[in-house]
């Protein structure tokens, strides 16, 4: 990246790095995601492990202990931790005034699909396990971590769990079959998302033997009644932008309260420049805005 780019210039310049180097053949550091978000201040991480899932809270100065944002990363379910992750993460519990558990799930090609689900709806359990009640659990995730926080709802449901009480999705990654229009539409502003790539991911994740219409691997395929409501985000110039209207349109006849936003001319999880991007701090605010009141929170929190 160009040490003269602007914040949101960050995020496409990282992504056409990428993609030279997927053109080079040279494998991406999903690690250096982190490098775009500006570190917070007053806050704490410390390490845990959730019924034997790895987690790292983040713990700004004067959040209130008993709220809490379950986070799930994303890069494509082969890339991305809770290292890389843990700052954006914190901007957003900073900004609702909550704690965050930011989870480290099981990734391909090693581990298959249902593995991240089923270790996010182990953390979410051991949430409810300490204590937690779930009126006062958010989820929140970005790309893959956004569908995963739609999929770790539906197999909690399966198992008998009450649903959290909101989700907030960045650029949610829910169609493993990438049949949006936007995958066309948008090849030409989308800096590294092309569809081939997509596909690619999606392949790996499935496994031989995955099927995509599996709607705990694409929820946009899933029976999405109950859920609890979501704030989604998405950026106006990239290929998953159908990924996210259709999610809102489905979720919507299915009696879920949505709310979605596009931000024009941003690219996917345009939110990791947060602390240095104007338009990644605008949408921190107003996903913490818009969650205060579901986890039952009143008065908004200084960012700084």
């Amino acid at each position: 990246m160009s040490a003269h780019a602007s914040g949101t210039d960050m995020v496409r310049e990282m992504y056409l790095e990428w993609t030279a180097d997927r053109i080079r053949g040279v494998q991406n550091d999903t690690e250096s995601w982190g490098n775009l978000t500006a570190e917070p201040r007053q806050v704490d991480y410390i390490e845990t492990r959730a019924a034997g899932v790895p987690g790292l809270w983040a713990i700004p100065k004067g959040s209130a202990e008993d709220r809490v944002l379950l986070c799930l990363h994303g890069g494509g379910f082969i890339g991305g931790s809770m290292y890389s992750h843990r700052k954006l993460f914190a901007h957003l519990a900073k900004a609702a005034g909550t704690r965050a558990l930011v989870i480290e799930y099981r990734l391909a090609p090693e581990h298959f699909h249902p593995a991240p689900v089923d270790d996010a709806t182990t953390a979410y359990r051991w949430l409810l396990d300490q204590g937690i009640d779930p009126a006062h659990v958010a989820f929140a995730g970005d790309s893959s971590g956004g569908g995963l926080a739609l999929t770790a709802q539906l197999r909690a449901r399966e198992e008998g769990l009450a649903g959290p009480a909101a989700a907030l999705l960045l650029s949610p990654w829910v169609d493993m079959r990438q049949s949006g229009e936007s995958y066309r539409s948008h090849w030409a502003t989308d800096a590294f998302f092309y569809k081939e790539l997509v596909d690619g991911l999606a392949a790996t994740f499935l496994g031989p033997d995955g099927d995509a219409g599996d709607p705990l691997a694409s929820p946009l395929y899933a029976d999405l009644s109950g859920l609890a409501p979501m704030s989604i985000q998405v950026g106006g110039d990239e290929t998953l932008l159908d990924d996210s209207r259709g999610l809102a349109d489905r979720a919507r006849a299915a009696g879920v309260e949505v709310e979605l936003a596009i931000f024009p001319g941003q690219q996917h999880t345009f939110q990791m420049a947060a602390g240095r991007a104007a338009p990644a701090d605008e949408a921190i605010r107003a996903l913490a805005d818009w969650v205060r009141p579901k986890l039952g929170l009143r008065d908004a929190v200084a960012v700084s």
